[in-house]
């Protein structure tokens, strides 16, 4: 059975967040904080008191310390309680993954979702087995046993050189991997991330994922194209002007982003095309 915390500044949304936790048959416990600093207070309380809670149900936008705040001071625990964040705006959500949070949901809160989000809890929480009790400050952490034969260790949190990336669809939020996107195309103030599966629209500016992905070794090609160097197949060039292929499609390489494409692909072995670079036929 799960204890939890719901964290949020306004009365109403915190009362029927409560509620619906409590209602969830998994859900023993349901505590709850009006702002971050209080969060953070119930968090240590139920360490202290030898029952911490498995996790935080957490609104982004509030006074002081905000949610992406508290999520980041959450890193820091030994083993920090499971993350899903509540917010009524959907253009937190990549920052809210790369905090390693378990979901991400949209106010108002719909009961499926909710339940989707508290079986990721859970599904956390029996990864990662029982929580230690608080440790002592004044004994120094006792040694890791050595290895030996025994089952398997559950698989680790996602690495952070790869993160998670939440999209939305028709209500549904799901999980992309930043590794499998092929590459970007920017529509306004969103992008439509490509991969092999598919595509999905996510609200943030082309600029904002160049900067963000650029060492991962994403390159802007053109104004509206943002490429994984890793997925380049071809490099052809007809009359002059330079393009290259990522599985099915074609990309336009602008003048002015030809220099660095070459300078990146011919840099890293890694990054190199896995065809040949060929005039267009």
């Amino acid at each position: 059975m799960l204890r939890i915390l719901a964290v949020d500044d306004e009365p109403p949304a915190l009362s029927d967040l409560v509620y619906l936790l409590g209602q969830d048959p998994r859900v023993a416990r349901v505590e709850q904080a009006c702002d971050g600093g209080s969060a953070l207070r119930a968090l240590a309380h139920a360490r202290a008191a030898g029952e911490p809670l498995d996790g935080v149900f957490l609104d982004i936008r509030m006074p002081g310390l905000d949610g992406l705040d508290v999520a980041r001071l959450l890193l820091e625990f030994t083993e920090p309680p499971a993350v899903v964040f509540v917010s009524a705006h959907d253009d937190f959500a990549l920052g809210a993954f790369e905090l390693r949070a378990v979901d991400y949901l949209l106010k108002p809160v719909r009961t499926e979702r909710l339940a989707e989000a508290v079986r990721r809890v859970a599904e956390t929480r029996a990864q990662a087995g029982p929580a230690a009790p608080a440790a002592d400050p004044g004994r120094p952490a006792a040694p890791a046993p050595e290895a030996g034969p025994g089952p398997a260790a559950p698989a680790a949190p996602p690495p952070a050189d790869d993160p998670v990336i939440a999209v939305e669809r028709s209500g549904v939020t799901r999980f992309i991997r930043r590794s499998d996107v092929r590459h970007v195309e920017a529509y306004g103030d969103y992008v439509r991330l490509h991969l092999p599966t598919g595509h999905h629209l996510l609200r943030v500016p082309l600029s904002t994922l160049e900067r963000q992905w650029r060492d991962a070794g994403f390159v802007r090609v053109h104004r509206r194209h943002l490429v994984a160097a890793a997925h380049i197949e071809e490099l052809r060039t007809d009359s002059g002007r330079l393009s290259v292929r990522v599985g099915d499609a074609v990309l336009p390489v602008s003048r002015r982003s030809a220099r660095r494409l070459r300078e990146v692909l011919a840099g890293d072995p890694v990054r190199r095309p896995t065809g040949r670079e060929t005039g267009h036929e």
